[in-house]
């Protein structure tokens, strides 16, 4: 990806300062092939230490991962082979535990083949960071694990699925971390590792030409294609930020109009 020439332009610098974590966008940028950050959240999520990460793919360094019209955020792979998805997701509708069965499924279509003994397959985690509490009991984390019912013990199908709630906020290592997931600004983050990665894309000008690059890229695609997902994805996280729809209008050229459908279809109008 080259260079933009000349200065970024102003609409831009204004939106970058206000990307965080929690927008998927954002996120994929700055864990894309970062196994530091990538192996901080997963010690923090599993609350383990010696998770050692060996790989980080995300959108942006492989566009369809795992087939035609599938998009994970990010998968990881660990030292001992087990497999790490992370998703963001900003709306019950993406957070759906139907699209994580989903997740979890295609993991397997791709890593396991006709000759893999049933003792090989890889252990799986899809883990969603959801904007807010989605199941409403104001807990860290939600663990979802298949059981024998009529046992009341784990079925240890070596298959996992953790929904983290952004709205955490304790003083703990879990609570620092979804505030810097909230955080626009990386001298207020907790944890140095995330806050270089976000102080790269926002201030070092390799990294903000970077930024500028693919929301130069996410409009050329909607101009192409006539409204792309990667368009709509964009607008909603412009929109989830509360930025004025004029402001979003100009980040973006599509109208104002436009902006408020888009904003009345996945009620995020205000």
């Amino acid at each position: 990806m080259g260079l933009l020439k000349g200065d970024p332009p102003q609409r831009y610098l204004e939106l970058i300062k206000q990307f965080r974590l929690i927008d998927d966008t954002f996120f994929n940028i700055c864990l894309d092939d970062n196994n530091e950050c990538m192996q901080l959240l997963l010690r923090i999520f599993l609350k383990r230490n010696d998770i050692i990460v060996k790989e980080v793919i995300t959108q942006r360094s492989a566009h369809n991962l795992y087939g035609r019209g599938v998009r994970f955020d990010v998968i990881a792979v660990d030292s001992v082979g087990k497999i790490y998805n992370v998703e963001i997701q900003r709306s019950d509708e993406g957070a759906n535990p139907k699209r994580a069965r989903f997740n979890s499924v295609l993991i397997d279509s791709r890593e396991i083949n006709k000759n893999t003994e049933y003792e090989d397959f890889p252990e799986t985690w899809v883990i969603f960071v959801t904007e807010k509490d989605l199941f409403g009991a104001q807990l860290p984390m939600y663990h979802i694990e298949r059981t024998i019912t009529e046992l009341n013990q784990d079925f240890d199908d070596a298959a996992h699925i953790i929904y983290v709630n952004g709205e955490y906020r304790g003083n703990d290592a879990l609570g620092r971390l979804m505030q810097d997931f909230f955080c626009p600004d990386p001298a207020k983050m907790h944890y140095p590792e995330l806050a270089k990665r976000v102080d790269f894309f926002k201030h070092e000008s390799k990294g903000v030409n970077v930024m500028c690059e693919i929301m130069e890229k996410l409009q050329a695609e909607g101009r192409r294609e006539g409204r792309l997902q990667a368009t709509l994805d964009f607008v909603t996280n412009l929109l989830a930020m509360k930025m004025p729809y004029s402001q979003i209008a100009q980040a973006t050229n599509i109208s104002v109009e436009e902006v408020e459908k888009i904003a009345k279809e996945r009620n995020l109008s205000y």
